[in-house]
């Protein structure tokens, strides 16, 4: 039996990306409680590497009001159900312009657990061809870059590479090199 049970819900909030909830909850010991919760689809995020550098994304994050650097990533909430290495191949197109003859399942995150179910799934991207990104509206701001891995770990430790994902994709990124 999990800890938690959501005894009622209701939709809060809906738009095209997103969904808020507000779930009526028991906990284990009986008493009642109330569990704010945003759905979005699941995304794919890729790592797109040249065996010597790595491939970023920088874009303005209207919710910290801050441009960040970050690996490709995004979701299909108009086709949740496409196949999660096809939205990986969509997202690196999209936001880079490159294909990749080979996409290297990593693993999965859990975004932020204590509040959203979206998850994600990290992809290694390797034998790569430069083409032109096929950017959405949204994201007409965007630029793109190689960086040297000692670039972006820089990036990591100075704080201008914050983005939590990308961060816990690189450690997926680091442990596949150390394993393989």
């Amino acid at each position: 039996m999990d800890p938690i049970q959501r005894v009622a819900s209701r939709e809060v909030y809906r738009n095209n990306w997103l969904t808020v909830r507000e779930d009526m909850i028991r906990r284990q010991d009986g008493s009642p409680g109330i569990y704010g919760v945003i759905d979005k689809p699941t995304f794919a995020l890729v790592i797109p590497f040249d065996g010597e550098r790595l491939r970023l994304v920088e874009q303005y994050r209207y919710p910290i009001g801050l441009r960040r650097w970050e690996f490709p990533q995004g979701t299909a909430p108009d086709r949740a159900e496409m196949p999660r290495r096809e939205l990986a191949a969509r997202e690196l197109r999209e936001e880079t312009g490159l294909t990749a003859e080979t996409f290297t399942h990593l693993g999965l995150i859990d975004l932020a657990p204590g509040t959203s179910s979206q998850r994600g799934h990290v992809y290694l991207a390797t034998g790569l061809t430069e083409g032109e990104p096929e950017r959405e509206h949204e994201e007409q701001d965007m630029r793109t870059a190689w960086f040297e891995r000692g670039a972006v770990e820089k990036m990591i430790t100075s704080g201008e590479l914050t983005d939590a994902q990308s961060l816990a994709a690189y450690t997926l990124f680091l442990l596949h090199e150390r394993n393989s």
